[in-house]
């Protein structure tokens, strides 16, 4: 659109695609670019690993949802570099000029310095991770029901989740209901009481953000799915054979990574202040300290709202996102820009079925009146009604049978 500005916003999660929808009456370009065609709904991502929802109930294509913005483009695609200078954003050898630019590009699952590892322990941020671990489970069940070697089938028998945060919590819950209580009856061979889940956290309590009792709540109740937690606890090693956490070695076919995140390494072409975890450490109006039409939101950036850091959460990118919009929308120059303050509506985290925890400003829930909250919530962020009802029918279906029915094996990952 000659002589108009252009905005160019680097990722489709929940802060990128926000400032898009925000901008529909903008005067002027806005160009959307993401390394995939879709939008994921990440919290939900855990129930396609475990077999519960198709990848296409919690994604949605970008396009379809911003077709009715005549001056917004979508382009797939991967940003290689940022050029300050020139106010440029490379793909590849292809160039994008911007007048402001929003970068949300979330993040990625660290394995601190050992990247050797994720070869045979998968983290969980995107469909293509979530498939591998769903066929790794399922792959898993198959073998081991061919095995008449008890000590070879508990290999394949036994999960390791490494990580007590809420992805998670929320893993080895879900695996342990799938194992324990829907799949294996479908299994002639397999002894259940062979399933072994492990969920193991280096500091002293699952959830530390959440305050007691929450976190005793959270392990009783996963205690009682049969999940052995192991608290204080780092791992050393994983290999082919398994995990290795102290001195205490887990012979298992099945890791799952959920320890830690690191940003996107475009944002080092930035050349500003980054924090230990490759975040860009933002102004209070979410922008770099070097230019004021660059703003950093969501999982990439690290603010600092008095004296906390905002979690890396949807609503959190979200609220970042409708304001930054606004001040692109309205052409608010950096001394009369308010700074951002983020309302916190709380957080909740799902054990299993009928199991939750949430916590509200000072008033905290547990138990099934938090899964209902917790259930509705995520229904309600879905992004259009057909998924929402959708998910929420499956739910029901799933809750009275017992019975998930996403189990396809398509034999392209290895044990």
């Amino acid at each position: 659109m000659k002589n108009k500005p252009r905005v160019v916003i680097i990722g489709g999660g929940f802060g990128g695609l926000t400032v898009a929808k925000k901008l529909k009456k903008f005067d002027g370009e806005v160009l959307l670019i993401d390394k995939t065609n879709h939008h994921l709904f990440q919290p939900l991502l855990y129930q396609v690993a475990t077999a519960a929802l198709s990848p296409g109930d919690i994604a949605h294509p970008i396009r379809s949802i911003l077709n009715d913005q005549k001056d917004t483009g979508v382009i797939m695609g991967e940003v290689t570099k940022i050029d300050r200078s020139t106010k440029t954003v490379f793909l590849g050898e292809e160039k994008l000029k911007y007048d402001y630019l929003v970068i949300s590009t979330g993040s990625r699952h660290s394995y601190f310095g050992n990247d050797n590892w994720e070869k045979f322990a998968p983290g969980l941020k995107t469909i293509s991770d979530a498939l591998t671990i769903r066929e790794k489970i399922l792959l898993s069940f198959e073998k081991a029901e061919k095995i008449t070697d008890e000590n070879e089938q508990e290999k394949y028998m036994t999960f390791a989740v490494v990580g007590g945060g809420p992805t998670g919590v929320e893993m080895a819950g879900a695996i342990a209901e799938i194992t324990k209580r829907t799949m294996l009856a479908d299994f002639r061979n397999i002894n259940t009481e062979k399933t072994t889940i492990y969920l193991i956290e280096g500091t002293d309590k699952l959830l530390s953000v959440y305050p007691e009792p929450l976190n005793q709540y959270t392990k009783e109740a996963l205690e009682k799915l049969g999940v052995k937690i192991l608290l204080g606890n780092q791992v050393t090693n994983i290999d082919e054979t398994g995990v290795t956490v102290g001195e205490k070695m887990i012979k298992t076919k099945n890791i799952i990574w959920a320890a830690g995140n690191t940003a996107a390494p475009i944002l080092q072409t930035l050349s500003t202040k980054l924090d230990r975890s490759g975040r860009v450490i933002v102004d209070q109006d979410c922008s770099i300290f070097e230019d004021e039409n660059i703003f950093v939101i969501g999982d990439a950036a690290q603010f600092t709202q008095g004296i906390n850091v905002l979690p890396g959460i949807a609503p959190v990118a979200v609220q970042q996102g409708k304001f930054v919009s606004a001040l692109i929308l309205n052409g608010v120059a950096k001394k009369n820009r308010p700074d951002f303050k983020y309302f916190d509506k709380g957080s909740m985290a799902t054990i299993g079925r009928s199991k939750a925890v949430m916590q509200l400003g000072d008033f905290k829930f547990k138990g099934f009146l938090a899964w209902m909250m917790w259930s509705l919530v995520h229904i309600a962020f879905l992004i259009n009604f057909r998924k929402r009802y959708q998910v929420m029918t499956e739910w029901i279906w799933y809750y009275l049978s017992d019975k998930h029915g996403v189990r396809l094996i398509t034999h392209k990952t290895d044990l």
